[in-house]
């Protein structure tokens, strides 16, 4: 009997890098929900109970600080891993999002290898 694959939630406004990540995470047996912006993933982080979040900064409506932030002050999602994605690798930002709550950055462009690997050391796998 195999072990039930674990919920990766990719959050990005950009198409191209939802299907990157989520082929990525998909070789490694992983689980993988989608969300286009900060308040869906808020949502669907609570609905859905991810294992781990993979997302973006910049997003319309609500950025990926803004959504970490809130996962964070919730009881619910405040135990999730957040992986933060962004294509702009200010040292603020990185310390932002650290400071936040985040468990890990990779700056865009970033392997798919690169991005796996950081999903399984951080869950343990």
């Amino acid at each position: 009997m195999s072990a039930i694959p674990r919920k990766i939630l990719i959050v990005d406004d950009e198409p191209h890098m939802i299907r990157l990540a989520e082929l990525s995470l998909r070789k490694g047996a992983f689980d993988v929900v989608t969300a286009r912006n900060g308040r869906d993933a808020v949502e669907l982080a609570s609905s859905e109970k991810p294992d781990l979040i993979v997302m973006d900064v910049q997003m319309p409506e609500m950025d990926g600080l803004e959504a970490l932030q809130a996962l964070k002050s919730n009881s619910e999602t405040i135990g999730i891993p957040v992986v933060i994605l962004t294509a702009r690798g200010h040292q603020l930002t990185r310390q932002e999002a650290v400071g936040i709550g985040a468990s890990s950055f990779l700056t865009k462009p970033f392997s798919p290898t690169q991005l796996l690997s950081e999903v399984q050391r951080i869950l343990g796998e």
